[in-house]
């Protein structure tokens, strides 16, 4: 990491534990922010899609930041993700998140409301411009309903604080572009992807998977640092079958706390609504994927023992998500 990267390169898009009644696990969240730390992420994002931000309530989400924090201790530096589809409400929520300590912020594209390009534009600048922490731009159309198209991330690679993009569209032609035409970071947002964004010149990942197994992306991007391509391609084929359990046959969200759980590594597989564990069919999908799972440094599935029952269903919280 270097001062032209504020974020790190291997970011785990961090899973939020709960208990089996839908409340924020905090003592496995500071459990999990560790573990992933020390098997060798150095950037860890509270709050994202993968931690349920739409399902968190304000408090909490301020709450995982300034237990990140604590916990990283500066091994890691602390990225808070989501956002809000409204202006106003992004930018006070980037603004407590700064003064909680978060180093950085990823915002995603309105979702929703399907803004036009002024739109988005107006939109990250306002919020770029609120705060003094450097910015990830969330580029996902397959959630937000629009992606941000290449002349806009142009006009918003011109904002100081705006300093990199995670990329979920697989467009790499259009990653090739924009790093030709800008100073920009590239993380990966598609972990079957990394690999394949990193030998164009991305920077980093950002993943889901890396919840479950940090220290095989630690060595990806310290072989592609070294020039290395066969350990990096190695590295890739180890994860290849875990992506597969993790990104396709549930909401990866789902199917990490699913793993996480079966491997001991969390209290419980519980999401909240309207995310509800696997069935058995989609359970079964997973664990037959997990039995192709060798090798991986820092996860043994040898002890893996998943419980459908725990994970079935989802969560009603006592208090209602997103709030002012």
């Amino acid at each position: 990491m270097t001062s032209e990267n504020p974020f790190g390169q291997v970011l785990v898009a961090l899973v939020t534990p709960m208990t089996a009644d839908g409340e924020v696990d905090w003592a496995g969240v500071e459990k999990h922010i560790d573990d992933v730390i020390s098997s060798g992420a150095d950037g860890i994002v509270v709050t994202g899609t993968t931690g349920e931000t739409s399902t968190l309530t304000d408090p909490e989400k301020i709450k995982l930041v300034e237990v990140g924090k604590d916990v990283a201790a500066g091994r890691a530096k602390i990225i808070t993700g989501g956002g809000s589809n409204e202006t106003a409400h992004a930018i006070e929520l980037y603004k407590h998140s700064e003064q909680a300590g978060a180093d950085g912020i990823m915002i995603v594209t309105p979702y929703y409301n399907k803004p036009t390009q002024a739109g988005i534009l107006t939109h990250f600048r306002m919020v770029a411009d609120a705060t003094d922490l450097p910015v990830i731009l969330y580029d996902i159309p397959g959630r937000t309903g629009v992606p941000i198209k290449y002349e806009t991330i142009l006009r918003l690679a011109k904002h100081p604080n705006i300093l990199a993009v995670k990329d979920a569209k697989g467009d790499f032609s259009e990653v090739s572009r924009v790093l030709n035409q800008t100073d920009l970071l590239y993380f990966s947002g598609d972990d079957a992807n990394v690999l394949p964004h990193l030998s164009i010149g991305a920077t980093g990942l950002i993943g889901i998977t890396a919840n479950i197994a940090p220290a095989p992306y630690r060595q990806m991007i310290d072989a592609v640092n070294a020039g290395d391509l066969a350990t990096a391609t190695a590295a890739h084929q180890q994860l290849e079958p875990l992506v597969r359990a993790v990104m396709t046959h549930v909401p990866g969200t789902v199917a990490a706390k699913y793993i996480l759980h079966g491997l001991g590594r969390i209290g419980s597989p519980r999401v909240r609504l309207p995310l509800v564990g696997p069935e058995e069919w989609e359970a079964a999908l997973i664990e037959d994927e997990i039995d192709l799972v060798t090798g991986i440094p820092g996860a043994d599935f040898h002890n893996f023992r998943p419980d459908r029952n725990a994970a079935a269903g989802g969560a009603l919280p006592k208090v209602a998500g997103t709030t002012r």
